[in-house]
């Protein structure tokens, strides 16, 4: 008798963690296939640092083949689902079409950068969602301050050296300590004559930074940042982005050649097209991650609109902490629909948070203890070690490089600005497990 086939879409935090999981429970009693664009499971916390040329990319990649034994790996991006038939269509990396039949799926496809409507941001700014506009930030980084050095006047070199960020969540955040770090770097050690002075700036309509951790960490972040120099204006926003500069909401008109942005997630637009009810744009799920009246369906992560057992009434939010916990929850449920143990309900609490501000410097509350300074720095630099599913030890060494040699300050040119357009930005997860 052939095995019952189970087709996982995506491989973010919550689609590889089912998949790891059912490769050590159900193994070969059922067949497992894991739909996914990239033959890697990316551990986006880490990116900021590949932006700001800590960590070279494939340390933060982990090869899907090699640590999911027993899985089959189709490369190719879900298009659509047909419930009736129990098919995925997909599209291959060469636009080759193609079907997956499944007896039992698991939607994680995760989500995508979140558009505003705001004139001109789609087409000026660029987000931060995936090793290619990391890689393209770094190179943009080190260009603006090349040009900047050798412009002609000093409104061309104020508008180079200006790099506006848009969001104070985890992502902005760290993205502009990170990146002021990073201009600042390169500043001292390649630019002769002190003619180019970096400039960051970090808006958010959001009163505070970091608006959905404790006040005390918020504060720390905000210090740290204020310390370095960067411009932190929350209350504030973008009203339009144009070719030489962004207009704020205040009226004021600031020149740059780089506005980034870090406003948030969607769903990715899959779930919507699927047919199936949703809440904001997330697929409604029971306890146990399945969809009702779709006993052979399952959801988690960002995809999913999860039931929080913990504040009854309201749905877990889209962190990845929820969503790497959410794929081991489905994995134990659809083992149990095979025949093996017993289902259970998704149900966690929050561990706390880190986030990474450069440096030796963090902002932390690891089961709700506060902490700042080298000691935050150095339990948000173990926890991702201890969270990453691989390249620990390389990792490890790429900081410890960084810690006794400069950084290099190079354009490898690999990624050019249209790759990266924003309104198709990379749909992979935003954060990560404790973030």
């Amino acid at each position: 008798m052939s095995r019952p086939r189970i087709v996982i879409v995506g491989a973010g935090f919550a689609g590889y963690q089912t998949a790891r999981q059912l490769s050590r429970t159900v193994g070969k009693r059922a067949e497992i296939v894991l739909l996914n664009p990239t033959d890697y499971f990316l551990y986006l916390p880490l990116l900021p640092q590949v932006a700001a040329g800590i960590l070279e990319p494939r340390r933060v990649t982990v090869s899907l083949t090699a640590t999911l034994p027993g899985t089959r790996l189709v490369l190719g991006e879900a298009t659509g689902v047909d419930l009736d038939a129990r098919r995925v269509r997909f599209t291959g990396p060469e636009g080759n079409e193609g079907e997956l039949a499944y007896d039992t799926l698991v939607l994680s496809v995760g989500s995508v950068s979140r558009l505003l409507p705001i004139p001109g941001v789609a087409q000026y700014a660029r987000g931060f969602r995936g090793l290619p506009e990391a890689l393209y930030l770094r190179d943009h980084i080190v260009r603006q301050l090349e040009l900047a050095a050798h412009a002609d006047n000093e409104e061309e070199r104020r508008a180079r050296s200006t790099f506006i960020v848009v969001g104070a969540g985890y992502t902005g955040t760290e993205v502009a300590a990170h990146g002021a770090m990073f201009a600042d770097s390169i500043v001292r050690r390649e630019r002769a004559g002190g003619t180019v002075r970096p400039r960051w700036m970090l808006l958010d309509i959001a009163p505070r930074v970091l608006p959905e951790l404790d006040e005390r960490l918020s504060r720390t972040a905000d210090r740290v940042l204020r310390q370095r120099g960067v411009d932190v204006r929350t209350g504030m926003s973008v009203k339009e982005a144009q070719p030489e500069g962004v207009l704020l909401d205040d009226g004021e008109f600031v020149p740059t050649r780089s506005l980034i942005w870090c406003v948030g997630v969607r769903p990715d637009p899959l779930v919507s097209e699927v047919g199936l009810p949703t809440e904001r744009g997330r697929l409604c799920v029971d306890a146990y991650l399945n969809v009702p009246d779709h006993p052979e369906v399952f959801a988690c992560g960002d995809a999913a609109a999860v039931p929080d057992l913990t504040k009854p009434g309201s749905y877990t939010p889209m962190t990845a902490q929820h969503a790497w916990r959410q794929g081991r929850t489905a994995a134990r449920n659809i083992a149990a629909r095979h025949g093996m143990g017993e289902r259970a309900p998704y149900e966690h609490h929050d561990k706390g948070f880190v986030v990474d501000l450069g440096g030796v410097k963090a902002a932390a509350n690891p089961y709700r203890i506060p902490l700042s300074g080298p000691l935050a720095g150095a339990v948000t630099r173990g926890y991702h070690l201890l969270a990453m599913p691989g390249n620990r030890f390389r990792v490890a060494a790429d900081w410890l490089l960084d810690a006794v040699l400069p950084r290099q300050a190079v354009q490898l040119g690999m990624v050019r600005s249209e790759s990266v357009p924003l309104d198709t930005a990379s749909p992979e997860l935003a954060r990560t497990p404790g973030e």
